[in-house]
């Protein structure tokens, strides 16, 4: 017998640049056509049904004006979308249409658009380059930044997918102002998490803002925007691959995928992501890590936003329970779950273990009380 060693050390660099700003459409062509993926010049730009005419069709038409060949692939619009079978469809579509590896792709849309294409990308003729163009607050604070890309299926949420980083993320904030409301308010979930956990001053300004912020007065929008990334990447820069400290972007994730999942996604991501966090809350003061007034204080804030903190009487809570085990963060068939600490912080229950096995007796309390 005998053993070949292949050695095949990569230093890799996957820095990249996010702008932010107001109607970045022309910013996106002038950077392709300064060499912002080198010689490529053919892009599948990948949308939905909802983002097609507001910004997919005029960012195609200006590309095509500046001579790369583009073409449009469209999926209906939503959460039920982002499976295999859809990522499927899409990589034959582009097949037909002769997209080989000399080509990028351009995602324009919020999460669910930025999470399948960016997995798309991954796998297509074993990766080729992609670029994120948000055009929801959602995308904004979460799907844009870190390069988790992935699809859901039946049995798990986003558990099928690979780390795969954009070339560029372009945040659009001038396109937040066409989200029905419903939108806005569920874009701001993962804002208000994202200052549980790392800010109390970013939790007080949207307390001190929020009317400047669902009304797009652009201080109020320009500051969560920047503070949303800011917060991502300080988490992602240090565990990129979700080894320890990356789990605590999870905070509220637990008891909020296993709703949005359940309710057959009824709900919208942050909805149930707002549901979660009241559950989350309500367990970390249980364990005395966060006062009442503190609990009462992340709530209101989500009500206020005029999201849901309550569980909805359709949901049966027995299946919800049960969907709790398909988080990806169960280990030895063991549930954890990620703890706030007050309000900006969130518990190190030892160097680098940020998510704390709880009794399944424990959450299904907590569930029936919301």
């Amino acid at each position: 017998m005998s053993v070949f060693n292949v050695e095949l050390k990569k230093v890799v660099d996957d820095s990249y640049d996010i702008e932010m700003g107001y109607h970045l459409e022309d910013q996106l062509v002038e950077d392709l056509e300064t060499g912002l993926l080198g010689k490529i010049r053919k892009f599948a730009v990948i949308t939905d049904s909802n983002v097609l005419d507001l910004y997919a069709k005029p960012i195609s038409e200006k590309l095509s004006k500046a001579g790369f060949k583009v073409e449009l692939f469209v999926f209906p619009a939503g959460e039920k979308s982002k499976t295999r079978q859809t990522k499927a469809k899409i990589e034959d579509a582009m097949l037909g249409k002769g997209f080989r590896r000399d080509c990028a792709v351009i995602a324009i849309g919020g999460g669910v658009v930025t999470d399948l294409a960016g997995f798309l990308a991954g796998t297509y003729g074993r990766g080729i380059p992609f670029i994120n163009y948000a055009t929801t607050l959602l995308a904004a604070a979460d799907a844009s930044v870190g390069g988790k890309t992935a699809v859901d299926t039946p049995l798990a949420t986003n558990l099928i997918g690979l780390f795969n980083q954009p070339r560029k993320v372009y945040i659009d904030i001038a396109a937040w102002k066409t989200l029905p409301k419903r939108q806005m308010a569920s874009g701001m979930a993962e804002t208000i998490k994202h200052a549980c956990l790392a800010s109390r001053e970013m939790f007080e300004f949207i307390e001190e803002n929020l009317d400047d912020i669902m009304s797009f007065q652009k201080f109020a929008c320009e500051y969560i925007a920047e503070n949303n990334c800011k917060i991502k990447y300080d988490v992602v820069m240090k565990d990129e691959r979700e080894s320890g400290l990356r789990e605590v972007l999870n905070l509220g994730h637990t008891v909020g995928r296993a709703i949005e999942t359940v309710s057959d996604y009824r709900l919208l991501h942050g909805e149930a992501l707002s549901i979660g966090m009241a559950a989350m809350v309500l367990l970390s003061a249980r364990l005395g890590y966060m006062s009442e007034e503190e609990e009462e204080r992340v709530t209101k804030l989500y009500e206020r936003v005029g999201l849901p903190t309550k569980i909805p009487d359709y949901i049966d809570r027995e299946a919800l329970v049960k969907k709790l085990y398909t988080d990806k963060k169960v280990r030895d068939g063991k549930l954890r779950f990620v703890i706030e600490k007050g309000i900006g912080d969130v518990v190190e229950f030892a160097p680098n273990v940020y998510a704390k096995p709880i009794e399944e007796s424990l959450a299904r309390e907590i569930i029936m009380e919301l």
